[in-house]
């Protein structure tokens, strides 16, 4: 690998390139490449010996959006094989974010600004007394042959996906979940 610094203009998209940013999201890198010039210098486009882009496709779009002329990039002299590889393992996206550390450690818009797609964690309050009116109890009783679906378990996000999974296996299995859920708080709150 080496590095070299090039117009902008002799570096080539990738037809094959497999990865967009779109819309507001692309708007975004571009205002962060034009206030941020220098992670260009960090985190550097990759490209092959013919100066096709191999990763960093969408920076190269946002940098001339951004009114960069020039670039450092890194340079490989890989087989081509090698090059597929990696487009396809550089636009992985490995990891999960911690909200906690998020939250509590940067302010919501700058991460909005710097392009982080954040969640709406804010819990409403709903308002389930519409569930403890009769006429509700009787229409779920008839849509359901006498099972209710109307209880709302509340999950931290990051047990959300666990959980999940875990009721579509169950219920795959036949496992009746409501009532042992019932004999499981039944349990608990005994040792209480």
């Amino acid at each position: 690998m080496k590095e070299k610094k090039v117009q902008i203009t002799q570096l080539k998209q990738n037809e094959r390139n497999p990865r967009y940013i779109k819309d507001d999201k692309y708007q975004k890198l571009v205002n962060s490449l034009r206030t941020f010039p220098e992670m260009l210098e960090v985190r550097k486009i990759v490209c092959n010996s013919d100066l096709v882009v191999l990763g960093g496709n969408m920076r190269l779009l946002a940098a001339k959006d951004a009114g960069i002329t020039d670039l450092t990039v890194n340079i490989v002299d890989w087989p081509e094989e090698k090059q597929n590889e990696f487009i396809i393992k550089d636009n992985l996206a490995f990891g999960e974010w911690d909200w906690d550390i998020l939250a509590n450690q940067w302010e919501v818009s700058d991460l909005n600004d710097w392009g982080l797609d954040i969640p709406n964690f804010v819990v409403e309050d709903v308002d389930y007394s519409v569930l403890d009116d009769e006429n509700v109890d009787k229409e779920l009783e008839a849509m359901s042959d006498g099972v209710k679906k109307a209880i709302m378990i509340e999950f931290d996000l990051s047990d959300y996906d666990e959980a999940f999974e875990l009721v579509k296996f169950f219920r795959e299995q036949g496992m009746y979940l409501g009532g042992w859920m019932l004999n499981e708080m039944r349990k608990t709150k005994e040792k209480m």
